[in-house]
């Protein structure tokens, strides 16, 4: 537990790429009405992917190894960061997003966009980008601890998928109430957002997992 804390302070002061907190910022984007906002969850994870990529330039990963230090506790690390990235911009998209279900719920601009509306659903597809992020390019990346362009393609590729049907779904007829600005008492979208948290526990817990079962095998 030591070793991980004393890790998690080398990611913040050492390895984090400074775009990675800049782009926390685009949280912000929920604010945005006739645009795609889930966009957004993609460039946070963006910045992530700015810390792995400075990281093997700067054989971040050769270094960590090197540190009196198992394996498996430099996964842990770079999960722990990725999450607190992650549940930041979250929480800032929360707040955002109960300000727009709230006092905003009957801004003209909110009740006739066309695009994805934030409330929980919005949330919740946050939380699956996040997940999907973690499996696809994280722990693809334990695979060498080397090659991250192959995992990151896959996530782009799927993220943007996740997106389009996201934005496509709440026009389905009987799916409308998906994109509905005044949900703060509609228990039904509580519970999809509550399923879409386990969702993301669940895949970064076991792509931590197997991250770590990759990167063990991993020839430094």
């Amino acid at each position: 537990m030591k070793n991980s804390r004393k890790l998690l302070g080398k990611e913040i002061k050492l390895a984090a790429s400074p775009l990675a907190w800049l782009f926390i910022s685009f949280a912000l984007m929920a604010f945005i009405p006739g645009y795609p906002i889930l966009v957004g969850a993609f460039f946070i994870c963006f910045g992530i992917f700015q810390c792995f990529q400075s990281g093997r330039e700067n054989n971040d990963i050769l270094y960590t190894v090197l540190l009196p230090v198992s394996k498996t506790d430099a996964v842990k690390a770079k999960y722990r960061f990725a999450v607190m990235i992650q549940m930041i911009a979250f929480g800032i998209t929360s707040v955002i997003t109960m300000l727009r279900m709230t006092l905003m719920t009957k801004a003209a601009p909110y009740v006739t966009n066309p695009m994805m509306n934030a409330n929980q659903a919005f949330l919740a597809y946050i939380l699956l980008v996040f997940a999907l992020f973690n499996w696809l390019f994280i722990c693809g990346f334990f695979k060498t601890a080397y090659k991250f362009g192959a995992p990151f393609v896959r996530f782009i590729v799927f993220s943007f998928l996740l997106i389009t049907v996201a934005e496509v779904l709440h026009h389905i007829p009987g799916l409308e109430f998906l994109n509905e600005t005044d949900t703060l008492c509609n228990t039904s979208m509580w519970m999809i957002l509550v399923a879409a948290f386990v969702i993301y526990g669940i895949v970064t817990a076991i792509s931590c997992k197997v991250a770590m079962n990759r990167f063990e095998r991993v020839d430094m």
